[in-house]
């Protein structure tokens, strides 16, 4: 993992760039500079930072807000970006970092900051100027990969987030990462069927999204079903997903005009 001491204020850029690096992704913190700096906050705000990685190609989670998971993180061999602040709460000076490693005999954490690519810091220390950035960190990963401490809330927004900007196989690959730890995620899988379609494997899809369906009786799943079997011609089973997804929509009534729209397509196709 290169160092990259940071130019004034863009300790965002340079953190990133660092746990990019530790990922696999070759990249400066040049390139990513003009989508994570603010020029009139003079740095980075977290949404930047997150969405940055995942246009990177990585999935970005924050991590649980507790000091026991950052050295999880370390432990599995993930640098992990953490958010200080290095003044005082009245007047903050916001930085990032990059945690690579720590010394529990020594009581020190070891971090990429600044212009120094091994600060040696107490845990105390640490642990007071993290806290007054809201305990904010987070591990940026190659899909199908998660941090080891990844709650399922944290990961399911991640991968949402990542899909919006990943090619519909990356999407696929987050999805099956998160649905691997969390089988029964049901927005996970109604979120891998859809970029499984998407990325052009409609058998794949329908039996992820048939299984999501039939588990969780969701309006939602039946109904992208029905919309995967129209696409694969198959009218029949359209046609029994879509009676299926108006039938769970009146549990669920967001869902009960796309039901019935899906159910007038499947009628009405050859």
């Amino acid at each position: 993992m290169p160092f990259f001491a940071q130019a004034q204020f863009h300790c965002g850029p340079a953190s990133l760039a660092m746990a990019a690096q530790a990922a696999g992704v070759d990249v400066t913190p040049d390139a990513v500079a003009d989508g994570v700096f603010l020029p009139a906050r003079e740095g980075s705000l977290q949404v930047e930072m997150l969405a940055a990685a995942r246009r990177q190609g990585l999935l970005a989670v924050p991590l649980p807000r507790r000091l026991g998971a950052l050295l999880a993180e370390l432990d599995a061999g993930h640098a992990v970006v953490v958010l200080q602040n290095l003044a005082l709460p009245i007047a903050p000076r916001w930085h990032y970092a990059v945690a690579v490693g720590y010394d529990l005999a020594a009581g020190e954490i070891v971090l990429r900051s600044g212009d120094q690519p091994r600060q040696r810091m107490t845990l105390s220390t640490f642990e007071h100027t993290w806290a007054r950035g809201g305990h904010w960190a987070f591990v940026a990963l190659p899909p199908p990969a998660l941090p080891v401490t990844a709650d399922e809330a944290d990961a399911v927004q991640a991968a949402l987030g990542f899909a919006r900007v990943a090619a519909p196989a990356d999407a696929a690959r987050a999805w099956a990462g998160v649905r691997a730890r969390w089988p029964d995620q049901l927005v996970a899988a109604i979120g891998h069927g859809n970029a499984l379609f998407a990325a052009g494997d409609a058998d794949a899809a329908a039996q992820v999204l048939a299984h999501a369906a039939q588990r969780h009786d969701s309006a939602a799943a039946w109904n992208n079903l029905a919309r995967v079997h129209l696409q694969r011609g198959d009218r029949d089973a359209a046609l029994a997903a879509a009676r299926r997804a108006l039938a769970a929509a009146e549990r669920e009534p967001a869902w009960r005009d796309a039901a019935a729209r899906t159910l007038r397509r499947a009628e009405q196709a050859p």
